[in-house]
């Protein structure tokens, strides 16, 4: 993050907060023309402290583009037999009421211009390589690279209505 801020002086504020804390959220997003969360929600379904934290900044601060970054499976979409691997290790088995799953159901229903990056199982290779499915598609690969996730999320910035109201699925197709 520093190096971000190091690079781009004017355009980048660090700020120490907990995203469990509504005024620190509120606080950070001051001045955004976006909001962008690379924490997936894990706090306890009923809870999702993060993503009605973020709901709320961008309420008070009249932000309406917002991503959040979440996991591959909410839907139950990743086929094969990493599926019931990965619903088991990430979801207890099964991902309806998970934290994530309802993170994504409060975004959907905010009103809110949203975008939920939902990531694979992330590798260092240097390379952007990925393919992108949607909200009802079959998820597409297993492992994707940073590099690739950080694309992704750059032509958001660029072109906000990439990927809006939607839930991406992002992974290198080569990756099964």
């Amino acid at each position: 993050m520093q190096s971000l801020k190091d690079r781009y002086p004017d355009r980048v504020t660090l700020v120490d907060g907990d995203i469990n804390n509504k005024q620190d959220v509120v606080d950070a997003a001051k001045g955004c023309d976006m909001i962008f969360s690379a924490v997936v929600d894990h706090d306890d379904a009923s809870n999702n402290r993060p993503t009605k934290n973020i709901i709320a900044a961008a309420e008070a601060n009249k932000i309406s583009r917002v991503i959040e970054t979440s996991l591959l499976s909410i839907y139950d979409e990743v086929p094969g037999k990493f599926s019931k691997w990965n619903r088991d290790f990430c979801f207890g088995g099964n991902p309806e009421g998970s934290a994530a799953t309802n993170a994504d159901k409060l975004l959907e229903d905010s009103g809110l211009d949203y975008t939920t990056l939902r990531l694979p199982w992330l590798n260092d290779r240097p390379e952007v390589k990925y393919s992108i499915t949607h909200r009802h598609d079959t998820y597409v690969g297993v492992s994707g690279s940073r590099q690739s996730m950080d694309d992704v999320v750059l032509k958001i910035v660029a072109d906000p209505t990439f990927g809006s109201r939607d839930s991406l699925g992002i992974a290198d197709p080569l990756s099964l």
